[in-house]
Order: structure tokens, then sequence, then C-alpha cells
């Protein structure tokens, strides 16, 4: 009886190694067709950011990228290179303007700023909407000014049930896995100096 359960015991465990060996040959049998693929677009597209998750709640970048208000605002984070920025652990504050928001600056403004020789100044710009945290509107109350991701401060001021965060009034909340997407109707520009 007792050499039964051990022959039963072995022939189970040959056939699990069996299975287990056979998924690992599969994984190194498996080849991608990078052949359409420049070796820049391979190295742009790397990071947390191109992971693909259907299982998680959306973090900041997600969320901007599904919604139609916002394509200016993702079309300016890819140009910045700034989209693995917005998918770290957090908590993150992002102030989101829309694309009424970009189309009030003055004309030329973003297709500037889009420009490779521009990258540096639109991440400037764009870490000026990012601020460590994850407050509620009613919370951002208690606040002044905030520290932005790009070390300056924005104000922030409440008008009647209004809050404002460098200008811009904030219109909608969305929470984010990795913190809040704040949408806002007005591009924060950071002072000069």
């Amino acid at each position: 009886m007792k050499l039964i359960i051990h022959l039963k015991l072995w022939a189970v465990s040959f056939l699990i190694l069996g299975l287990v060996s056979s998924c690992k040959n599969e994984d190194k049998t498996t080849t991608t067709d990078t052949s359409n693929t420049t070796g820049k677009e391979i190295e742009e597209k790397q990071g947390q950011a191109f992971i693909e998750d259907d299982g998680s709640t959306p973090n900041v970048l997600n969320i901007a990228i599904g919604s139609a208000d916002h394509t200016t605002l993702v079309a300016a984070v890819q140009a910045a290179g700034l989209e693995n920025v917005l998918v770290n652990a957090g908590p993150l504050m992002v102030f989101a303007p829309t694309n009424e928001a970009f189309n009030a600056l003055p004309e030329g403004t973003v297709e500037d700023l889009l420009k490779p020789e521009n990258k540096e100044a639109l991440a400037n710009i764009l870490k000026y909407h990012v601020t460590p945290g994850n407050y509620s509107v009613d919370f951002l109350k208690k606040f002044k000014k905030l520290g932005q991701a790009n070390n300056q401060n924005v104000a922030v001021e409440v008008k009647g049930d209004d809050v404002y965060v460098g200008g811009a009034k904030i219109i909608a909340s969305i929470p984010a896995g990795n913190g809040i997407v704040h949408v806002v109707d007005k591009v924060m520009l950071p002072p000069t100096e």
C-alpha cells in the first residue's frame, strides 16, 4: 500500500515537473517581431508607463490617456518624456489642464513647446502641475501654497466653494491608483526668474 502511494506521488511529481519545464521552454522559444520598430522607439517605450495592466485602479497617467478632454496634456507629457514619472507609486496630485485650457494660451505656444528643443521648458511647466500627496479639494482649502515637483511653490486660493491652484480653478477630481487628478481650467505657468 505504501509502495503504491509512493509511486503515485513520484508520478505526480514528474508530471508537475514536466509541466513546469515545458512552460519554461515555451517562454524561451517565444519571439517578438521587432522588425518594424527602431531602437529609439524601443528605448523610449521602456518603464512602468508602458506596462499594460487591466486589473489595477488606473494611475494618473491612465486617467489622462483615457480622457478625451486631455489629449493635449497627454501629448505634452509624451513630448517631455514624463510618462514614467506619472505612474510611480506616489501619491501624486496632478492638476490636469483641459484641452480648452491649452487652447487659451497665446497662438503657437503649445506647438512651440512640443518641439524637441523645448523639452526641458515643457517638462518644467508640466512638473509645475504635480505635487506630492493625495488631497481632496476640501483638504486643499487648508493650504496657502503647495510645493510642486519642479521645486517651486504655487498659491492656493479659496473663493467661495471653489479652490484655485496657481490661478487655475479645480473643476473636477478623479481618484487614481497612485494619487488624484484635479482637472483645472487653466495651464499654470511657473514664475520666471
